[in-house]
C-alpha cells in the first residue's frame, strides 16, 4: 500500500505533517504501546510546532519518538506514522528551525490542527 500527496510551494508543510500525525493518532487501535503512546506524542509535538510553542531541542526529541515507534509495532501503522515526521526533518529541518525562530521573535500563534481532539 502506498500514497502520493502532491503539495505546491504555498502549502504549510509543518501543518500538513501535523494533520497526517493526527490521522495516525486517530487510527491507532491502541493494541501496542509504542504506537498508542508514540502517535500521541508525535501529534502533540507537531501541534506545538504548528502553534509556535516548540523549541529547537524538540525537533530531536520528536525524531527520537519516531525511532521508538518505527519497527516496534505489531502492524505497519507505527512505521507509517513515523516516516512523514522523519522526512519533514530530513528535508525541511532548516525551514522548521526558521519557523521556530520566527515564532519566537514575533510571539505569533497559529490555530492548532485539531484543538478539540485531546
Amino acid at each position: 500500500t502506498a500514497a502520493v500527496i502532491v503539495m505546491d510551494k504555498s502549502t504549510d508543510i509543518v501543518k500538513a505533517i501535523a494533520r497526517l500525525s493526527y490521522f495516525y493518532k486517530h487510527e491507532s487501535c491502541g493494541q501496542c504501546t509504542p504506537c498508542r503512546e508514540g502517535t500521541g506524542w508525535m501529534w502533540r509535538g507537531m501541534e506545538r510546532l504548528v502553534r509556535g510553542e516548540a523549541q529547537k531541542r524538540e525537533i530531536d526529541m520528536l525524531l527520537d519518538v519516531t525511532k521508538q515507534v518505527e519497527g516496534h509495532t505489531i502492524c505497519a501503522l507505527g512505521d507509517a506514522a513515523a516516516w512523514p515526521i522523519q522526512g519533514l526533518m530530513r528535508h525541511f529541518r532548516g525551514e522548521v528551525e526558521r519557523r521556530i525562530d520566527e515564532f519566537s521573535r514575533n510571539a505569533h500563534r497559529v490555530e492548532p490542527v485539531m484543538a478539540a481532539a485531546e
